[in-house]
């Protein structure tokens, strides 16, 4: 254990250099300096997930709700009857498992604008253990009506898509990783919920991914155009409602088409884009990339990236096990 750099399993210690964490509470208070009736609140995280920079900032619109995640979600939903655009987080795991029932009948049932904040999702949590892994919450969120499914790229991606939604009218589920996240956006102008971000489109393959794996992505394309292979990448930050006509482009240009998430295959990204593929009977062959329907192993979050090829060398790696025919 005395090679690993502290940065990459000490939470407190990588969130006070958190890039997206910080932009949570930035778009929060910029919503309310333009008049959005934003309410926020947390199941005893707001240092885990950056909301005590909006406590401080705006101390009337802030509810600390202690260890009562379930609570906090029913409540929520009761703020946004009267008119109030409640924002609320804790660990996705949490969240999405824990809370379903109230999201489901109190939030998405009443199709109520209440923001839900999932973070620490996937492997983020690496030592925590199985409790505290998020890779079930894309398939729970996407399976329920009117719930629109958002994970965005990094701080800069999210603050933009956080700052969209404040005047938007259905329920959200935010996804936000470990908050330790590579800047993969230094323009946010381009980026719209329900609106792929797409760069050219390779004529060998083409990547479709979400969170933090759009940054592994890009770094995957970079190797893999130093061998002469055309890849493109495609931001799908927007699962639900997916951009159809962004993941028939990817299909259309190239014979393979990759989805990669920090998820399980099943009932994520790339069951979401596998949908649309039958639905259209495109002949692109598509590879999923993520975790292969198992509860993951319990580590460093950045040794559990590296295990389940979710950084750039690895989606390397895999991309060209499938080009080859040779995937699992």
């Amino acid at each position: 254990m005395n090679d690993l750099a502290p940065e990459s399993w000490q939470y407190r210690e990588a969130n006070t250099r958190a890039l997206s964490l910080p932009a949570l509470s930035e778009a929060l208070c910029e919503l309310v300096d333009e008049g959005v009736p934003v309410m926020a609140g947390t199941a005893d995280l707001q240092y885990s997930n950056g909301l005590n920079l909006f406590a401080d900032a705006h101390p009337d619109r802030f509810v600390q709700f202690g260890i009562s995640e379930q609570n906090m979600v029913s409540a929520a939903a009761g703020l946004a009857t009267t008119g109030m655009v409640p924002y609320v987080a804790t660990f996705a795991s949490f969240l999405a498992l824990l809370c379903c029932e109230q999201i489901r009948m109190d939030v998405a049932y009443c199709n109520l604008p209440v923001r839900l904040i999932g973070h620490h999702t996937g492997i983020a949590l690496g030592f925590y253990g199985t409790s505290h892994h998020a890779t079930e919450d894309i398939a729970i969120m996407r399976a329920l009506a009117n719930m629109v499914v958002v994970s965005p790229a990094d701080g800069p991606s999210l603050k933009a898509l956080i700052k969209e939604s404040g005047t938007r009218p259905e329920p959200m589920y935010f996804r936000i990783s470990r908050g330790h996240d590579p800047v993969v956006y230094e323009d946010t102008s381009n980026l719209r919920i329900g609106k792929a971000v797409m760069g050219p489109l390779g004529t060998d393959a083409n990547i479709i991914a979400c969170g933090m794996a759009v940054y592994g992505a890009h770094e995957a394309a970079s190797l893999l155009a130093e061998e002469g292979i055309s890849v493109g990448v495609i931001d799908m930050h927007t699962i639900k409602p997916l951009d159809r006509d962004a993941v028939l482009a990817a299909s259309d240009a190239a014979p393979l088409v990759m989805t990669v998430e920090e998820h399980n295959i099943l009932g994520g990204l790339g069951g979401a884009v596998a949908e649309v593929l039958a639905e259209t009977s495109r002949s692109a062959r598509l590879v999923r990339h993520g975790i292969r329907d198992e509860y993951s192993l319990i580590a460093p979050p950045t040794h559990l990236y590296r295990h389940y090829q979710l950084d750039g060398p690895g989606i390397r790696d895999r991309l060209l096990d499938a080009l080859r025919g040779e995937e699992q």
